[in-house]
């Protein structure tokens, strides 16, 4: 039974904070981007029909590492820092790659330029302790896989790759007013109520307490950001939010889920060791699936993988005959389901899940095509009648 207290109160202060000051800074930024002419231009893939200034992501930024400065000196969730350099990796590697999106929102540096600052962060948060270590495979005697534990070369592979995935296809999903941000915290939820119940089981917080104190502070910004990004957004996060979001995202996930040992749930089965895995795949389905999807479609179309065309899934969603909040709305639901489905097999058998995940995945599919269903002839003709 757990017997370690988390410090609820102090999670809800660093959240508010992370909320005020992204709120703040946020307006003050966009007052700075249309000063220095930071305008996310109007391009043939895009949907927003008007200049608008970006830069929003250094308001983020802020609001997080701010939260993460007054959690050190709260009484509980500073031994989140005494017993670890992991959270100042954090901040130290987001704000290389924050200043590097800020650079290109204004001046759109080429592809190769953004890739090394990426990989520059990820070895920044590896060299101050972010690294995926424990790594479970379906393998070995039984049913419980194996517990593999990754060498300094491998774990810093890993814990590259996690990031560059995260910060990429975090930059793809920002296509539509509120829907990164909105995705991110949905995601971000998950992230802090597996790690917090991590943290309660092991009741070690000096090795389990940095995960859920990134994961709300990161939930807090990304509330703090949207009321001026959702439709219609009045400034744009750019490359400097979007990519330091993927990054703090792939921290958390390789802070909780590549250094907890399967041993820590005791006699859980399989599904219990896989659910770090499964949050982690949760936190990227919908981000991944669009970067796959672009990636596979521009190649058999014998274009550059990473050209700009208007075929992402937020522009299917309006192609569906979604409003454009209908269309983020439906993702907020398809990010908490599955989300919601696998931080669940944390705290409970799979058998248990499966019917309440299946339910939401129908509510989900039937939310994505209502539109299409509701220009059916019978369906149209039925509500015609109703009127009259």
């Amino acid at each position: 039974m757990p017997t370690f207290a988390l410090p609820m109160r102090e999670y809800a202060l660093v959240l508010g904070v992370a909320m005020l000051v992204t709120f703040v800074v946020t307006g003050l930024v966009r007052r700075l981007a249309v000063k220095v002419h930071a305008f996310t231009p109007i391009r043939a893939r895009d949907v927003h029909t008007r200049p608008t200034p970006r830069l929003g992501g250094v308001g983020v930024y802020l609001g997080v590492t701010v939260a993460l400065v007054l959690a050190s000196q709260l009484p509980q969730l500073h031994q989140a820092f005494a017993s670890s350099s992991q959270l100042l990796g954090v901040v130290i590697a987001g704000g290389v790659i924050c200043a590097v999106g800020a650079l290109d929102d204004r001046f759109d540096l080429d592809a190769v330029t953004k890739l090394a600052a990426q990989v520059l962060a990820a070895a920044i948060m590896v060299f101050f302790g972010v690294q995926w270590i424990v790594m479970w495979l379906p393998t070995g005697d039984g049913i419980h896989g194996t517990t593999v534990t990754l060498d300094r070369a491998q774990s810093t592979l890993v814990t590259v790759l996690i990031t560059l995935v995260l910060i990429n296809a975090m930059n793809f999903i920002d296509g539509l007013d509120g829907l990164l941000a909105g995705v991110a915290a949905i995601a971000g939820i998950g992230m802090f109520v597996f790690s917090a119940h991590v943290l309660e089981v092991s009741a070690n917080d000096s090795a389990a307490s940095q995960a859920p104190l990134l994961a709300v502070a990161l939930v807090g910004a990304c509330l703090g950001f949207l009321p001026h990004n959702f439709y219609r957004a009045r400034i744009f996060m750019g490359d400097a939010g979007s990519m330091f979001i993927g990054m703090a995202m792939a921290a958390g996930i390789v802070e909780v889920g590549g250094t907890i040992s399967p041993s820590t749930y005791g006699a859980r089965t399989t599904v219990a060791a896989l659910a770090p895995l499964i949050v982690a795949l949760a936190v990227v389905f919908i981000p991944a699936l669009d970067f796959l999807l672009a990636v596979v479609r521009r190649t058999k179309e014998g274009r550059h993988p990473f050209s700009a065309d208007q075929r992402h899934l937020h522009h299917r969603m309006l192609a569906l005959g979604h409003s454009h909040e209908q269309a983020v709305l439906v993702f907020y639901v398809w990010a908490a389901v599955i989300s919601g489905s696998a931080v669940a097999l944390a705290f409970t058998e799979w058998e248990k899940v499966v019917g309440p995940a299946v339910g939401g995945l129908l509510v989900a599919v039937g939310a994505t095509f209502w539109p299409r269903v509701r220009r059916h002839p019978r369906v149209a003709s039925g509500a015609a009648k109703e009127r009259v």
